[in-house]
């Protein structure tokens, strides 16, 4: 099988990540911080040790803050509903961002009233910073947007939009669930307020988890409220991080193969990926270039490892049940959880076929994609 479906999860995992989760099963699988017992410490200490190296690997200081989730949905769920949102807040985001970013955003809008603005910033790597600022208001009380769309493979700049919040005094919340493990991400640097990712994509750990850093001064309502392990006199939720927002027990064999997941990138370097997917996206896209009746959508240059691309008269799913049956490469067929993407790229009719590339394809693999895509092409024109 040829993998290039990456965007959604990574796959084959460093083998140290499914011998650390091996580990955490067979050899101190207790409940951390629930007791004082030396299983429970072990556990503990995976989970600590994490916090210390998310923090410091995304530019934080404090680990407690570092908050442990099932996925980037949930942390993003938690970052946007858990907001202290009052009617008529408005927020500013893009045209590109996921449905885990959409969808809490109109929940607030039906249930609290928040105004939100969607600024479709364009498939080409160019960042217009002064239309988008055009849409901040004085009731302008965050910016959300996705590091890197899983879509079009666009890069937004972080650093750049991440000023213009600070300037304005303006909570920052970033989508990086494309980007975490891919790109680097200084939160202090960039002047990120929260920063949301999963661990099962990028930083090339297991599905199931997923993290949510808060900075300081941001308070947020928990959306869950039970056990903490800590401070159980208590009947409301404590208010310190990570408890406030971690109630119940943690997915230590997860956080366990994230951490290892994490260590495994750093010994790879963020250049060398980003390096090697620019290569393979490169080669992508001269190859597809080369092929009749197909289009590509996104950059021309500085991308993710993300090719979206259409094969005229022929519709997105076909031509992945095509690929999957006939040549056993999976990749993603139709609107990819971002419709109004779609929308703005003009693909909401049909969608795309995603092809998405990560640290462990090769480029024999991308030579065989372009041949099996042309002959399909050759198959249904002739």
């Amino acid at each position: 099988m040829i993998y290039l479906d990456q965007a959604a999860s990574s796959f084959p995992k460093p083998p140290e990540v499914v011998q650390a989760m091996t580990e955490a099963i067979t050899e101190y699988g207790a409940n951390p911080g629930r007791g004082g017992h030396a299983l429970s410490k072990r556990a503990d200490d995976t989970i600590r040790r994490t916090r210390e190296q998310l923090a410091a690997f995304f530019g934080f200081d404090l680990p407690d803050r570092v908050c442990f989730t099932s996925n980037a949905t949930s942390a993003l769920n938690q970052a946007i509903k858990g907001f202290p949102f009052v009617e008529g807040d408005h927020v500013l985001t893009t045209s590109f961002e996921h449905n885990s970013v959409r969808r809490p955003l109109e929940y607030m809008k039906k249930t609290t009233g928040i105004v939100i603005d969607y600024v479709n910033t364009g498939e080409s790597e160019w960042f217009d910073l002064e239309a988008f600022k055009s849409n901040i208001t004085d009731q302008t009380k965050m910016i959300v947007i996705t590091h890197g769309s899983n879509l079009t493979g666009k890069k937004l700049p972080l650093d750049v939009i991440g000023a213009v919040a600070r300037q304005k005094q303006i909570p920052f919340l970033v989508d990086a669930s494309q980007t975490a493990g891919v790109l680097p991400i200084h939160m202090k640097e960039m002047n990120i307020d929260m920063l949301a990712f999963p661990g099962h994509k990028g930083l090339l750990g297991p599905q199931g988890t997923g993290v949510l850093i808060v900075g300081e001064g941001i308070e947020l309502t928990p959306l869950h409220h039970g056990g903490t392990g800590s401070r159980s006199e208590l009947i409301d939720q404590p208010d310190l991080l990570p408890e406030r927002l971690e109630s119940g027990t943690l997915n230590t064999p997860g956080i366990a193969g994230l951490l290892a997941g994490l260590e495994a990138v750093k010994r790879m370097g963020l250049d060398t990926i980003s390096e090697h997917e620019d290569r393979l996206v490169s080669q992508l896209i001269n190859g597809l270039k080369k092929i009749d009746f197909v289009h590509i959508y996104g950059p021309e240059h500085d991308r993710l490892g993300v090719v979206p691309f259409t094969i005229a008269g022929i519709d997105s799913q076909e031509i992945a049940i095509i690929l999957d049956q006939h040549y056993n490469i999976a990749v993603r067929a139709g609107l990819h959880c971002t419709p109004l993407g779609h929308e703005s790229i003009g693909t909401i009719e049909h969608g795309t076929v995603r092809l998405s590339v990560g640290p462990y394809n090769t480029k024999e693999e991308i030579e065989k994609v372009i041949r099996a895509i042309a002959q399909i092409v050759e198959g249904y024109f002739g």
